[in-house]
């Protein structure tokens, strides 16, 4: 099907003018310029914004660790920090380590339970667990605090996000107070418990998510499945280094932890070029022309980590160094992989490919952000202004 066939009505043929207007095609002079002008000032105000914002979550992840302390305090320690995301210029997610639970172990038998927030068992479940989630049981350490057996996180020996949640949230409001921050933070109201808070950065605010998260380094989780078979890409020796680094869980709805990758996503991200191709910087090019293009705006649906979802997939499907030398035609490829996760409104977690990241997401912002996708296929520029 062609490019201009999956435009929506809506995009007049004056809009795609003015979107073309001082563009110019991906010629190597022109990538170059939009690195140099584009991707590497992006870099620089990130990284800036990045160590403000972490300057004052570590006073406040400080103070909260004193009150509590099964909550670890975060370090500083710029922008490729463990415990931070960056998901777009102003929106980052933070997690925050729980002290206390060592010695992790799968559940063999599955529970099936649900409680109210005063621990009264519901007959019936909510929903079922989706792929990435999970229930956990204080047993399933061989050693815990005491703390971790109490009613203000324990449910009939489960840990509860929900009621971690609601000890967290409440430090957070504690220690904002005691830090003499109220001027610089403030917490965002939201539908469900996660605490977001916005960090106030010169004339800018910052929205960072903060998730309680325990850290399970030591082991692979059974139903992972990864790498699938025959599959070329990563190589063996790196797919044994990234699933030594193990995963983690993420108190971030209220029954069911969230299984994250964060250190192996960072793994696979490293050494990406060492056979000389073009992968990371077709990925910082598309992820600038996502946030000045595509998917603009201070929450934008699209974040940085769909877009290497997009990169890890098309990377395993085009294994070889020889796939990766043009930057056009490799940078092409990724867009029409991103265009066609988006139009379909499918897009696989790269771990989980069974889980569709953008099953909550507003079809209608979907269908506008695929529009000007195609756009870009059918006559791919970048930007000069």
């Amino acid at each position: 099907m062609a490019a201009s066939a999956l435009i929506p009505e809506n995009f007049s043929l004056d809009i795609r003018r003015t979107q073309i207007l001082n563009m110019k095609q991906l010629t190597d002079e022109t990538v170059d310029w939009y690195i140099q002008n584009k991707v590497v000032l992006r870099h620089h105000m990130v990284s800036k914004t990045v160590g403000e914002v972490q300057k004052i979550i570590q006073q406040l992840t400080t103070e909260i660790s004193k009150k509590d302390p099964r909550f670890r305090a975060v370090s500083s320690s710029g922008i490729h920090n463990d415990n931070m995301k960056v998901l777009g210029p102003r929106q980052i997610l933070i997690t925050i380590p729980l002290l206390g639970l060592s010695g992790y172990r799968e559940e063999q038998a599955r529970r099936w339970r649900y409680y109210t927030a005063h621990g009264a068992k519901l007959l019936s479940p909510v929903r079922d667990p989706e792929e990435l989630q999970q229930w956990l049981e204080v047993e399933q350490f061989s050693k815990s605090l005491q703390q971790w057996h109490e009613a203000d996180v324990n449910i009939g020996g489960d840990l509860v996000p929900a009621k971690i949640l609601t000890v967290f949230r409440e430090l957070v409001e504690q220690s904002i107070a005691s830090c003499n921050l109220k001027d610089k933070v403030s917490i965002l109201e939201g539908f469900n418990l996660v605490v977001r808070i916005a960090v106030e950065i010169h004339d800018f605010q910052v929205e960072v998510e903060m998730v309680p998260t325990v850290e399970i380094p030591t082991c692979w989780p059974q139903k992972i499945k990864w790498p699938r078979c025959f599959k070329r890409w990563p190589c063996q020796e790196k797919v044994q280094c990234v699933k030594s680094f193990g995963f983690d869980l993420l108190a971030s709805s209220n029954y069911h932890w969230n299984l994250s990758f964060s250190r192996a996503e960072h793994l696979l991200m490293e050494e990406l070029d060492e056979d000389g191709g073009c992968r990371t910087m077709c990925f910082q090019v598309m992820r600038q022309m996502k946030e000045d293009v595509w998917c603009a705006g201070i929450k934008p649906i699209l974040t940085s980590f769909h877009l290497q979802m997009v990169l890890f997939w098309t990377c395993e499907k085009y294994p070889h160094a020889k796939d990766w030398h043009c930057f056009h035609k490799s940078f092409v490829r990724l867009v029409q992989k991103l265009h066609k996760c988006v139009s379909q409104h499918f897009l696989k977690h790269y771990f989980m490919k069974d889980t569709n990241l953008l099953k909550y997401t507003n079809s209608i912002d979907l269908d506008m952000v695929a529009g000007k996708l195609a756009i870009f296929l059918e006559n791919p520029v970048l930007p000069l202004d």
